[in-house]
């Protein structure tokens, strides 16, 4: 049954009844070995799907993202636990073809909401974490066309939701880093020039979980020429990537209503060189956007 297809009233009852079973089935399910933690529109459902078709790897149940560590983190270990598939199953596969199966689950946010890397720290101790990283100049824009398409952004014009960044985003950050139970809607939809700050996130991220557990791609590579960034993932997460190779597709690209304004562009271009600069450790080059 493939529940996307399923009228929405049917998909929440099929959702409900799955994570009630997961919960109680909690004990004897598989722990995610690794995670796609960002960024924001970056191809991140892209390289989940090619991830998901690797023979030994198992997706989380129904969702790619469960968001437990940044929107969900009261519910607790065992409905996270309950979204992944049983130990059992992955026995299955690993008999079959003899090397241990890894699940995981994709959700952007974690890279940017200030707990959640502490989180994950704390119980997903061993986890990898895979980030995208993409021209924060387009990633922008992306984004911002991302939000009015869904109804999350009612400014239409890119500039002026840039201009209403900062006050939308005042103490957000620090009231979401102090309150385990704030949420911050504008912090996790109207970010637009904040994502693109990639070497922060990242060295947050590292002083919590270690910077050898984290592998940062950029997604022009991946989406140019998939394979050899494929292969790189696998050889950082352990997986054999000899096996069947997935279909790689692009997906949730929207198609653009404008080009951006020139002079918006510069300004951009201009504000993310530092960032850039700040990234490029992380790659041992300075980004492939400013090549």
């Amino acid at each position: 049954m493939d529940v996307r297809k399923l009228p929405a009233p049917m998909k929440r009852v099929v959702h409900l009844g799955s994570r009630s079973y997961g919960r109680l089935t909690a004990p004897g399910r598989m722990t995610p070995a690794f995670l796609i933690c960002g960024g924001q529109r970056c191809g991140t459902t892209s390289l989940y799907r090619a991830m998901a078709g690797h023979p030994v790897v198992l997706k989380a149940v129904l969702h790619k993202g469960v968001h437990y560590f940044d929107t969900n983190y009261q519910r607790g270990m065992a409905w996270y636990k309950g979204h992944f598939p049983l130990v059992r199953s992955a026995e299955k596969v690993g008999e079959r073809y003899g090397v241990t199966p890894q699940t995981f689950e994709s959700a952007p946010y974690y890279m940017y909401h200030p707990q959640a890397a502490a989180r994950i720290a704390r119980d997903l101790p061993e986890a990898k974490l895979v980030v995208l990283v993409r021209d924060p100049v387009e990633r922008a824009y992306s984004q911002h066309h991302h939000e009015v398409a869904r109804g999350f952004e009612t400014e239409r014009d890119f500039g002026a939701a840039l201009a209403l960044e900062p006050a939308r985003l005042h103490k957000q950050e620090d009231k979401l880093a102090e309150n385990p139970e704030y949420y911050s809607f504008s912090h996790q939809h109207h970010a637009y020039r904040a994502r693109g700050e990639y070497a922060r996130y990242l060295s947050v991220m590292a002083q919590h979980v270690g910077r050898e557990r984290i592998h940062v791609v950029e997604s022009e590579r991946f989406f140019s020429d998939p394979e050899p960034v494929y292969d790189e993932i696998c050889e950082f997460l352990g997986l054999p990537s000899y096996l069947e190779r997935p279909a790689f597709e692009r997906h949730n690209a929207r198609p653009r209503q404008s080009d951006m304004d020139p002079g918006l562009r510069r300004d951009l271009t201009d504000y993310y060189l530092p960032h850039d600069e700040a990234l490029a450790p992380w790659l041992s080059r300075m980004p492939v956007w400013r090549s």
